[in-house]
């Protein structure tokens, strides 16, 4: 690989400035929430704050090695770098469990979170995997490699439990589908057994975000009418949960379907679709059922989250608590704020919002700067995210697009959640806010993301696969 002549010449600045802003406005926020007169010092070690300018200076030291280390050390390690994070991963279930969970190492006093790190090895190892397949390649083995890719760092971290990480790593199927890797293979494979019949293409294979949009409607629909009970107008005195009146509805529209397509097809194309629509039929209804299963045999507090923001029930001063706190105080704020460190609701000191300067670190944010801060906060972080989608197409090198796109997904999710959840739109389930929320594992991983997409755009016009 042949290296640029000047990493300052090739840097990509409005990321960079991007990145420097939040984290700025990330540790005013940190400082202001967990104020002490006592320590009034930022680089006070016994206040939360000192402890995460020493987190921002690490992360700025890191930024400075992976910018003199040459890029191609990240494409040649990546499969290492994955396996050291899988370790990690693996040895962290062994951990005493804190808050419910086995999801960090302890080391003395610290301890680091092996999740925040595997999501940055696993975009490594699947940009790696990407760019070295044939262009269009696309067979059920591909596939499967590429699902195994992100399959395995999520399926411990499931065993944590840490639900707020295995979201964010469902981010990476929207890599794959962006990349050509989508399930039409595996679709095909299934489809063509069938003696006689021979597809070429599937619809739902090759359309992966509306097929996800609708199954994740049906996943709501499916909890909204969990308990409720119908009765069927043609047999008033027989009585169905909603359930099965949701398999009922998908069973009469595929039989309409069926009707309509005998009328109107081939018969040359009959076989197929009468194929399709059982087939589709079969597995909507799997999935309601499989959903509903899951649902009631979740933990007590992940069932509430769920129905608590479904408006299936309230509970504002039991389970939905936080949710509800964290709204009064972004409420607060009204339209222009009350000033910087005149956070009341959401400061530390008054205890009102748990978690204030982690998870629901945008409360104090929203209440000291209000309605019109909250807005530039956004715009920044889709400045950031739309910056690095820009970034991963001005690319010649495969592997450097996909991990940019993989770092984009992973902001995008993080933010999106986390501000969701302080305004009521998801539920809580414990996702920092990039570049904002206290710690030491998220702060010191998102940077490492950054820096490392920086390094590798910089050596954009090199001959790097």
């Amino acid at each position: 690989m042949r290296k640029s002549n000047s990493l300052l010449t090739h840097i990509d600045w409005p990321l960079l400035a991007s990145f420097f802003v939040l984290l700025f406005f990330g540790i005013a926020t940190v400082y202001s929430v967990s104020f002490s007169e006592e320590h009034p010092n930022v680089f006070s070690l016994s206040e939360k704050y000192g402890k995460q300018m020493i987190w921002l200076g690490i992360s700025l030291f890191l930024g400075l090695i992976i910018f003199l280390i040459d890029a191609s050390i990240y494409v040649k390690y990546a499969l290492l770098f994955y396996s050291a994070t899988i370790v990690m991963l693996i040895i962290v279930l062994f951990m005493p469990p804190i808050n419910g969970a086995r999801a960090w190492i302890g080391i003395g006093s610290m301890g680091i979170q092996p999740a925040e790190f595997a999501k940055i090895s696993t975009s490594l190892l699947l940009a790696k995997y990407i760019s070295e397949l044939i262009i269009k390649q696309q067979t059920i083995k591909t596939v499967l490699y590429a699902v195994g890719i992100l399959f395995l760092p999520s399926i411990l971290v499931a065993a944590q439990p840490d639900a707020g990480t295995l979201i964010v790593f469902s981010s990476f199927l929207f890599v794959l589908y962006r990349e050509g890797l989508t399930f039409d293979p595996i679709i095909l494979r299934l489809l063509n057994s069938f003696r006689g019949l021979k597809f070429k293409s599937t619809w739902i294979g090759s359309h992966f975000i509306p097929v996800l949009f609708v199954f994740l409607l049906l996943f709501a629909v499916t909890l909204k009418l969990n308990d409720s009970v119908f009765e069927l107008w043609f047999f008033p005195n027989i009585k169905i949960n909603g359930v099965l009146f949701i398999v009922l509805i998908l069973a009469t529209l595929s039989i309409l379907s069926i009707v309509f397509f005998r009328v109107f097809s081939t018969k040359r194309d009959r076989p197929k679709i009468l194929l399709v629509i059982i087939l589709g039929f079969l597995i909507l209804s799997s999935l309601v059922f499989f959903v509903n299963t899951t649902f009631n045999h979740l933990a007590k507090h992940q069932k509430n989250r769920i129905e608590l923001v479904l408006g299936m029930k309230e509970d504002p001063n039991g389970n939905d608590y936080n949710r509800n706190r964290a709204m009064a105080a972004v409420g607060s704020g009204g339209l222009t704020g009350k000033g910087y460190k005149k956070a009341s609701v959401s400061s530390v000191r008054s205890n009102h919002v748990p978690e204030s300067e982690t998870d629901f670190i945008f409360c104090p944010f929203a209440e000291e700067w209000g309605f019109g801060g909250s807005i530039v906060l956004i715009l920044v972080y889709l400045f950031m995210v739309l910056r690095i989608l820009f970034i991963a197409e001005r690319q010649r090198s495969i592997f450097i697009r996909v991990y940019a796109y993989c770092v984009a997904m992973i902001l995008f999710y993080h933010f999106a959640i986390n501000i969701g959840m302080n305004i009521g739109l998801a539920p809580v389930i414990g996702i920092p806010l990039p570049f904002f929320s206290y710690g030491g594992s998220s702060v010191i991983s998102f940077s490492i993301m950054i820096f490392l997409l920086l390094k590798l755009d910089s050596n954009r016009m090199d001959v790097l696969r």
